[in-house]
C-alpha cells in the first residue's frame, strides 16, 4: 500500500519550509515521516493511512477533554452560525475573562490574544513599561514563544535541533536578557545581586514542559518570588502549558506562589487559537487604551475561539474532574515506570494533573543540562516502537505529554503493554 503520509510530506516540502508549520512536527529529531492527521475523536486520531493512534500530545496540551467533546462542539457550532469574527467587542469576551479571573486569584484583569507567543511577548513589554526597566531574567530550557528577546538558549523546538539561539535575532535585541540555569539558587541570587535594580521581570515556567517535564523546586520558586518582591521586579509565570492543565488553578496553585503576571494559552482556547495575559489592575491598566504600553490584535477575543474556551472551562470546573484526570495520568506514569523496571530499563517519570514527562535515566533531572544527557537513540527507538504500535507521543525528547479525560483504562493499559514490549526487545 502506498503510504499517504509519505506522499503528503513530499507535497508539503515543496510549498512549506520543512513540510511543516511548526518545527517539532517534522520528526527531524526522531527520523521518519510525520503523520498527517485527517481526523480525531476522544483520545484518538487517525493519520492519512487511516491508522488510529492513542494521542498523548493533545494538540500539545489544549485537548484536555479529548477531541470532539459534545458540549464544546455544540458551543462552537452555535458560535460559527452567529459569525466568524467582528473586529468589535462581544459579551462572550467578558464572560471568558470573568471565568478566567474567577479561577486564577492572582489576576484582577486579563487581556485576550491569539497565541502563547503573543501573550508572553506582550507580558514582557508590559513588565518593562510598568517598571521602566530593561533587563529580563529567563531560564535555560524554558520556552516562552518565539519573540526575539526570549529566543535565548530556549528549549522545545530549538533544543530539538540543537541550536542555542535563532538566526535573525540581533545581539542588540537580547543584550538585556539574562539566561540562568533552572533550579540554580546560587545563580539566581547572584543575578539579582548584580542586576536587581535594572531587572524588569523574571519569567519562568514553574513546571517546565519544554525540556520535557521538570518542576521548579518549592525553594527555588519561593526565592524567585522573594527576590522579585525585594528588588521591585515583576514575577511572570508562563502558564501557557500548565494553566488549567496541571490543576484548576495552574502551577501557581500547585506551588502556592502568587505571580505578578500570568501568561495563559492552550486549554483556555479548548483547541482554538486563543491565549491571554493578566495580573493586578494597577499593572494591567498600563495597557492601551488606558496606559502607555501598546498592544493590539485584530482577532483577539475571536467569538468562535471564546465559545470554545468557555465551554472547555465549564467542563473542567466540574467537581472531581482534576482528581480523576490526575489519577489517570499517575496510573500511566507508574505503569511505564514498572514496565521499564521489569526489563531493567533506566527510566523515571513525573506528572501533575493531566501533564506528564519521562526520562530514560534513573533520576529526575532538575535542569536543562541534565535533560540533555538523555540517550537520543534509545528515545528514538521507543518513539518509533510506540508509533508502530499505535501510540503517539511527542516526537522529541524535550516535550511533555498530555492525558485527557477521554483516555480510558484500556488506552492506558495498552500504552503500558506497548512500552514493556519495546523495553523487552532492546
Amino acid at each position: 500500500m502506498t503510504d499517504q503520509n509519505d506522499l503528503l510530506f513530499e507535497r508539503a516540502r515543496a510549498v512549506i519550509p520543512g513540510g511543516v508549520n511548526s518545527p517539532v512536527r517534522a520528526f527531524k529529531a526522531v527520523g521518519g515521516t510525520p503523520r498527517f492527521i485527517q481526523r480525531a475523536q476522544g483520545a484518538y486520531f487517525w493519520d492519512a493511512n487511516d491508522k488510529r493512534y492513542i494521542d498523548y500530545i493533545g494538540s500539545w496540551g489544549p485537548m484536555i477533554l479529548g477531541h470532539g467533546h459534545p458540549a464544546v462542539v455544540e458551543a462552537v457550532q452555535k458560535a460559527v452560525l452567529e459569525g466568524f469574527s467582528y473586529g468589535a467587542p462581544t459579551e462572550r469576551e467578558i464572560e471568558l475573562a470573568e471565568a478566567i479571573l474567577a479561577l486564577v486569584p492572582s489576576m484582577e484583569m486579563v487581556r485576550l490574544v491569539s497565541s502563547g507567543t503573543e501573550a508572553a511577548m506582550s507580558a514582557l513589554r508590559l513588565a518593562r513599561g510598568a517598571t521602566g526597566r530593561k533587563t529580563i531574567v529567563k531560564f535555560e530550557g524554558c520556552y516562552h514563544g518565539h519573540a526575539d528577546a526570549l529566543l535565548v538558549k530556549a528549549g522545545s523546538g530549538l533544543a530539538t535541533f540543537g541550536n542555542p539561539t535563532s538566526a535573525g535575532v540581533p545581539p542588540e535585541v537580547v543584550q538585556h536578557t539574562l539566561v540562568l540555569e533552572y533550579n540554580n539558587l546560587q545563580q539566581l541570587e547572584e543575578a539579582f545581586a548584580l542586576h536587581g535594580s535594572d531587572i524588569a521581570c523574571l519569567m519562568i515556567e514553574a513546571i517546565a514542559g519544554n525540556m520535557n517535564f521538570v518542576r521548579a523546586t518549592p525553594a527555588f520558586a519561593k526565592r524567585c518570588r522573594e527576590l522579585c518582591t525585594q528588588h521591585g521586579a515583576l514575577l511572570i509565570f508562563d502558564e501557557v502549558m500548565t494553566g488549567f492543565r496541571v490543576g484548576l488553578h495552574g502551577a501557581q496553585g500547585v506551588l502556592g506562589i502568587t505571580p505578578d503576571l500570568t501568561v495563559l494559552g492552550k486549554v483556555i482556547g479548548g483547541g482554538m487559537p486563543l491565549a491571554a495575559f493578566g495580573g493586578p489592575r494597577a499593572i494591567m491598566e498600563q495597557l492601551a487604551p488606558l496606559g502607555p504600553v501598546y498592544q493590539a490584535g485584530t482577532l483577539s477575543g475571536n467569538p468562535v475561539a471564546t465559545a470554545c474556551g468557555l465551554a472547555t472551562l465549564k467542563e473542567i470546573s466540574k467537581p472531581g474532574f482534576y482528581e480523576a484526570l490526575a489519577k489517570k495520568t499517575r496510573t500511566l506514569v507508574d505503569g511505564l515506570k514498572a514496565a521499564a523496571a521489569a526489563e531493567g530499563q533506566p527510566f523515571n517519570a513525573d506528572s501533575e494533573g493531566g501533564m506528564f514527562g519521562f526520562f530514560l535515566m534513573n533520576e529526575l533531572p532538575q535542569n536543562y543540562a541534565t535533560v540533555m544527557t538523555t540517550d537520543n537513540a534509545q528515545f528514538n527507538a521507543l518513539f518509533h516502537g510506540l508509533l508502530d504500535r499505535g501510540v503517539y507521543i511527542a516526537p522529541a525528547l524535550y516535550e511533555a505529554g498530555f492525558v485527557s479525560a477521554a483516555h480510558s483504562e484500556d488506552d492506558i493499559a495498552a500504552t503500558i503493554a506497548a512500552a514493556r514490549d519495546i523495553f523487552s526487545k532492546r
